[in-house]
């Protein structure tokens, strides 16, 4: 089934301690272009979240936010440098020695000393990490891809109507084409009778002439070419596969074939229809923008 490219989809997953949120938005774009927004601590899965989003859609501008929850309402955590605390009690027990004092510091005193105790940003588990950011980014793809389905649907739906009135008027002129000729005859049979002025008119240079004219204004081979280039649009609308380059050009093809049918048609009836199916394809131009 036809799939839009606009779309929103949201995940979230926790995996070895880590909390992972994903929020994934695509809007048109002839190719499939992703730009993914990781926390610094995450940077080195962009290109592990680009192919997997690449894997699940063919177009679209899609754009990726990641975000990592922190284990503390201030995002940081407390770290010890032991190492320094030691120093620090080695110090005090010298002291102590020094002056005749009880050397019974205690731990709060240890930790209240300058630098033993900082705070800094919690440390990554960089593989939990990156499972949760894969499950959380394959949830937020499916909420994405059921959205640009259901405006998919609404758009072939769309798509369909009017290949069906553009279908109809093809139809129409296979019926006008040959009229225009049996009209061109008796008008032009009536103005050189008007202008011989019941002198003898040349009946055989006459049919040459309308001959001739039904050759310049021949649009079968256009219409029969509209007609198989409907059918294929059809076909990739009712499609699964990612179709919209190939019905992209097949709209060209179709704007073309009319183009000319309106250079040749020498039929108002003709021309009225012609103005009409070149409004419904450019309509149907504009739809396939946004079709996968």
């Amino acid at each position: 089934m036809t799939q839009s490219m606009t779309g929103f989809g949201a995940g979230h997953a926790a995996h070895g301690g880590e909390d992972i949120s994903v929020e994934i938005k695509s809007v048109n774009h002839k190719f499939c272009e992703v730009k993914v927004r990781l926390p610094r601590e995450l940077a080195a899965l962009e290109a592990t979240v680009t192919r997997q989003v690449k894997a699940r859609l063919h177009r679209g501008a899609v754009d990726v936010s990641v975000k990592r929850a922190s284990r503390s309402a201030t995002g940081t955590v407390p770290v010890v440098d032991v190492a320094l605390a030691r120093e620090y009690r080695r110090a005090f027990s010298q002291v102590a020695a020094a002056t005749g004092l009880p050397d019974e510091p205690r731990v709060a005193e240890l930790l209240g000393q300058s630098g033993v105790v900082r705070l800094e940003e919690p440390a990554v588990d960089l593989a939990a990490a990156s499972t949760g950011v894969e499950l959380a980014v394959a949830q937020a793809l499916l909420a994405l891809v059921a959205m640009r389905g259901v405006e998919g649907k609404a758009v072939a739906a769309d798509l369909t109507a009017r290949l069906d009135d553009i279908e109809r008027r093809v139809g129409k002129l296979d019926t006008l084409a040959p009229q225009s000729v049996v009209d061109y005859q008796r008008q032009l049979t009536e103005r050189v009778s008007e202008l011989s002025k019941g002198l003898p008119v040349d009946a055989q240079r006459l049919a040459q002439e309308v001959v001739l004219f039904a050759e310049r204004t021949d649009v079968a081979e256009e219409l029969t070419r509209l007609k198989s280039h409907i059918s294929q649009f059809k076909a990739l609308v009712a499609s699964p596969e990612p179709s919209g380059r190939k019905l992209d050009f097949l709209v060209q093809e179709m704007h073309r074939e009319v183009n000319t049918t309106g250079s040749k048609s020498q039929h108002s009836a003709l021309s009225t229809e012609i103005v009409a199916m070149k409004a419904e394809i450019e309509r149907i131009r504009e739809q396939v923008q946004n079709v996968e």
